[in-house]
């Protein structure tokens, strides 16, 4: 390798101005790539150990549904492991084009297009942002909206965290300024850290006033929310109200992949312009078929979304009663706000020594000195992973002196 010894070194990078990269180091505390797997019952093996799994975002618990497995299990024999190719050349199965009419026909769209993560599917949005346009983006939006954002060669403007009067602001400051310029609203359906809801009324008031298109990535609410389950657009009754939705597969519909779906010219539109699906290996067929037919258990199961959204109110009661914050959370997502790095590294350990893993999460994800610990909750936990979760944040809290020594008859059941 060639030795540079200078600043002007590309490679001259540490992880040392991460400030929770840091607590990790200082405290030997190891939250993140750890080896595990889920063992299908609200349970996972971490490292050898039987743990609650308490930190993953298969919310219907569909990942290792036998009926999922088997599915892909014949599309891998059928069709092998790879597509080996783009959509646009080799990588089209018949699997594609029917997963595509589930997920139009599920969301009521003209079309959709699969791509081969969620995070490719935000990445899309960037061939709809062209020069002269301004898009306006909330401030918690995920990583993977945000790098879209960026790739688009249209102007971006920063809105704070569901601050819809000041949006509104800003989309006249535009109108002013640019009064040519086209206008898209992009936002998170569900929030992944935070746990609550976009206001959708509120932002589908403003782009019909502003003349602005709306953009809704449902990744973690299309499946759970709703009379339906198709997301927080329904939740709000606005299914017609949001003019293209990006999701994801590997959230509610226990598969790998991302999605759009909207209006055929648009989807047609970004099939031929849209970096991340031109130029990314194709979807593959074990993946496909698992969504299909995981898309059809959560259509045909609406008892998972609501044991998962029972759960989560009673794992926030829980946490509340213990003295912990969950801030605005309304979902399975529910964030316990633990405030410094240090801090929030040995509330990991200490939950995962009394059988319990869960997420440490600090900044970018969140604000410097405001780390959480990002507990979710799936289908199929029963009530007695509920009471060794909540059991497990008042031994791990009074370790760390997060809560008061609490007697056991405290913990909210």
């Amino acid at each position: 390798m060639t030795e540079i010894q200078d600043a002007t070194d590309a490679f001259r990078k540490d992880l040392s101005s991460s400030t929770f990269v840091r607590a990790m180091v200082e405290t030997g505390v190891r939250p993140f790539y750890r080896t595990m797997h889920m063992t299908g019952d609200g349970e996972a093996v971490v490292e050898g150990r039987n743990v609650v799994m308490a930190g993953c975002n298969d919310y219907l618990g569909l990942s290792t549904d036998p009926r999922v497995t088997a599915a892909a299990a014949e599309a891998l024999t059928r069709y092998g492991a790879s597509c080996s190719g783009a959509r646009t050349l080799n990588g089209t199965l018949p699997l594609h084009g029917e997963l595509e009419a589930r997920i139009a026909d599920f969301l009521g769209t003209e079309a959709a297009a699969v791509v081969t993560t969620g995070f490719q599917a935000n990445l899309a949005v960037a061939a709809l942002i062209g020069r002269g346009d301004i898009v306006f983006s909330d401030m918690s939006n995920h990583a993977s909206l945000v790098d879209g954002i960026r790739l688009g060669a249209g102007r971006r403007v920063l809105y704070p965290h569901s601050d819809t009067a000041r949006l509104d602001t800003l989309l006249e400051q535009a109108a002013a300024a640019e009064p040519t310029a086209g206008k898209v609203l992009v936002t998170d359906g569900m929030f992944s850290m935070d746990g609550d809801l976009c206001r959708l009324p509120a932002l589908t008031e403003l782009a019909a006033r502003h003349g602005a298109r709306l953009v809704v990535d449902g990744a973690h609410d299309i499946g759970l929310l709703g009379p339906g389950g198709r997301g927080v657009a329904e939740h709000f009754g606005l299914m017609d109200r949001v003019d293209l939705f990006t999701g994801t597969l590997s959230k509610c519909f226990g598969s790998t992949g991302g999605f759009l779906a909207g209006p055929a010219h648009v989807i047609d539109y970004l099939r031929y312009s849209a970096r991340s699906i031109l130029f990314s290996a194709s979807m593959p067929p074990a993946a496909l078929a698992a969504g299909i037919a995981a898309l059809g258990i959560a259509a045909a199961e609406p008892w998972r979304r609501r044991r998962v959204l029972a759960l989560a109110e009673a794992l926030r009661a829980g946490l509340r009663a213990l003295g912990y914050d969950t801030g605005d959370s309304v979902t399975p997502v529910v964030p316990v706000l633990i405030g410094d790095a240090t801090t929030c590294a040995l509330m990991w350990q200490a939950l995962l020594d009394e059988g319990v893993f869960t997420n440490a999460v600090g900044a970018p994800a969140v604000p410097e000195g405001r780390c959480v610990i990002r507990v979710t909750v799936q289908a199929t936990h029963s009530d007695v992973h509920l009471e060794r979760i909540l059991d497990a944040f008042a031994a791990a809290g009074r370790r760390v002196g997060r809560v008061p020594d609490l007697p056991a008859q405290a913990v909210a059941r």
